[in-house]
Parts: C-alpha cells; sequence; structure tokens
C-alpha cells in the first residue's frame, strides 16, 4: 500500500527468514567480523581477477542465505542484486550461476536496500513466495574502475573512504521466523553539485537526509519509532553533515540511535580514512551485524537508509556533478 508520496507499507509485513554476510582480509580485522559468516584471507578469493573475485564473494553470500533458510534454489522466484561494476556483472555473472530468474538493480551503495524493498513488494503482493536480495562490492575491483588501481599507490584525501570487499544477501518469505520489513521509502535524486569522485559522503549526504524526511512525513511519525537509524556509508564527513542538516530542518535524531554503516564495520586504527562504502558496506552490515542484534533481541526497529552515488567513469570524465539518492526500509522483530 502506497502511505504519503513514496513510502510503500507491507500490510503482510514480510520476513527475513535469513540472511547472510560474507567479507574479505579487511573486514576479517574490522570491528563487526564476529557477524559474517565467511571471511576470506586471500582478497583475490582464488581467482585471477578482482572482478571475478567479487562475484565468487556474492554467490556465497546467496547460497549461504538460501541454505539457512533451509530451502533449495529451486524454492527461490526471484534473485535481486546490484553491485558497482559496468553493467553491474558481478551480480549478472553471479545470477548465471545461481539459475535463478534475475532482476538487475542499480542505485550504487543503495542497491542493497533498494533490492530488499523490491524483493518484499513482490512477496506482499504475492508475486513471488520467496525472492533473494543481495549486493556486492570488491575494493580493488571498485577502485580500478572509479579511481586508481590499488597497485598505482595513489595518495587519496582525508574525506575519502575505503570500499568494503564484501556481499550480503537476504531471503525474503511470506511467513516464517525473523525481523519483519514493514515498509520502504523510495529515494529521489538529488544532486548538489559535489564533482570530487573521493567525496562520496559529502555528496550523497542531503539524498540522505532527503529520504529520511520523506519516510517520517509519509508515516507521520518521528525518529523516537526505531531503536536505531543507520545511513549507509556516509562515513564521518558525511554522516555529520546528515546530522546537521536534518537539525536545520528541525528534525535532530539523538546520537545513541542515529549511526552509519561505513562508521561500525572498521576500527579506529585501520587506515580507513573516513570509514567504509561500497555496495557491500550497507549490505554486510544489515544483513549481518544488525540482523543478529535484531534475532538477539537487542533491536525491535530499525531503519536502514542505503546511500548511492549514481557517477561512472564517463560521467566524472565529462566532468558531470555526482546524482545520489537513498533508499530507505523499515524492519521490526
Amino acid at each position: 500500500m502506497l502511505k504519503g508520496h513514496q513510502t510503500w507499507v507491507f500490510e503482510s509485513k514480510p520476513v527475513i527468514i535469513a540472511s547472510a554476510a560474507v567479507g574479505g582480509p579487511f573486514e576479517a580485522q574490522g570491528a563487526l567480523s564476529e557477524d559474517f559468516d565467511t571471511l576470506h584471507a586471500d582478497i583475490w578469493l582464488g581467482q585471477d581477477s578482482f572482478e571475478k573475485a567479487e562475484k565468487k564473494l556474492l554467490e556465497e553470500a546467496a547460497m549461504k542465505a538460501i541454505d539457512k533458510a533451509g530451502l533449495k534454489k529451486d524454492d527461490v522466484q526471484f534473485f535481486l542484486s546490484g553491485d558497482l561494476m559496468n553493467q553491474i556483472i558481478s551480480s549478472s555473472f553471479a545470477a548465471r550461476t545461481l539459475g535463478i530468474p534475475y532482476l538487475g538493480v542499480f542505485g550504487a551503495c543503495s542497491s542493497s536496500m533498494e533490492g530488499l524493498a523490491l524483493a518484499s513488494l513482490m512477496v506482499d503482493t504475492k508475486f513471488a513466495k520467496n525472492a533473494l536480495a543481495a549486493a556486492s562490492s570488491h575494493n580493488a575491483a571498485a577502485e580500478k574502475q572509479f579511481r586508481y588501481p590499488t597497485e598505482y599507490g595513489a595518495q587519496k584525501p582525508p574525506y575519502a573512504q575505503w570500499t568494503v570487499t564484501g556481499a550480503g544477501a537476504a531471503v525474503v518469505a511470506p511467513e516464517g521466523e525473523g525481523p519483519r520489513v514493514t515498509a520502504a521509502t523510495i529515494g529521489r535524486v538529488v544532486d548538489m553539485g559535489i564533482s570530487d569522485p573521493f567525496n562520496m559522503g559529502v555528496a550523497m549526504a542531503p539524498a540522505a537526509v532527503d529520504t529520511i524526511e520523506a519516510h517520517f512525513r509519509d508515516l507521520n511519525i518521528d525518529p523516537s519509532h526505531y531503536d536505531l537509524i543507520a545511513t549507509g556509508d556516509l562515513g564521518a564527513v558525511g554522516h555529520r553533515i546528515a546530522g546537521d542538516l536534518l537539525i536545520e530542518h528541525g528534525m535532530k535524531i539523538p546520537k545513541k540511535i542515529f549511526t552509519d554503516c561505513g562508521l561500525l564495520i572498521y576500527r579506529e586504527e585501520q587506515p580507513v580514512l573516513a570509514g567504509g562504502s561500497g555496495c557491500a558496506c550497507s549490505a554486510t552490515v544489515t544483513y549481518g551485524h544488525f540482523m543478529n542484534r535484531m534475532r538477539k533481541r537487542e533491536l525491535k526497529r530499525i531503519l536502514i537508509v542505503a546511500t548511492g552515488a549514481l557517477l561512472s567513469p564517463m560521467s566524472y570524465q565529462q566532468k558531470e556533478s555526482i546524482p545520489c539518492i537513498a533508499h530507505a526500509v523499515a524492519i521490526e522483530m
């Protein structure tokens, strides 16, 4: 059911019956390492390219989620996935391996919640019984495509972020045990004229604020409704700006419940500059850390606001600014 201007309310409250998070060696050193199902010591995952390694991460997360749900691949009607690679090849090639009917989504780093929102909509409207939502990213693959290959050793500004190597997946079903998806707010594209491809947090912060405000306006609730509100990957700089913008707009979210996946996933001593980023950032933190906390009854209601910078190497070379978007999904236990 549509509520307000841009929010879906899922009357049947689809259930996340299982989820999985897979990461790389840097994530194994991070603050949330215990919440990953699998952690790899080799960033190549035994493959001959970083892109193939990312595909393998996604396949592993998808199969792990399906196995934890007690299902087989044939029990899943649709696979919805996105990533950062050109033409979302990590998702498409993983779909080739899985053999599940596939819908590719691209919202840059917001793809995790875009996929979960669409999967929940399909289950809620009975267009699917079981749907699999996933997203992935790989540090070295993303650096090579959007910035400089890691072998180049280029120095980064302090506001830059570290792309998470990993993948997260969740199986959404009409019934079962687990957290329920109650609503999703679909974001608008917001462009504040930022053109620096290292400055993702600042570029995405206004889009996050726009979606957060729309969510509370459409549902006529306030931030106290949630135990936790997490942006996807704004990092230290973008998250602080988002908080300031919300206050300017008359909405103050208490710091104790307002966080960012990019600030949680790594430790302070790791050289991640402003924090984590990438499609796998919100995907692994949500499908690993937050789902575990919800199943332990440490959290009852959460709002995940995944953020995405919709640039490409081509648009940057043509000196375009960076359009951004954020999608919010409400989950309750």
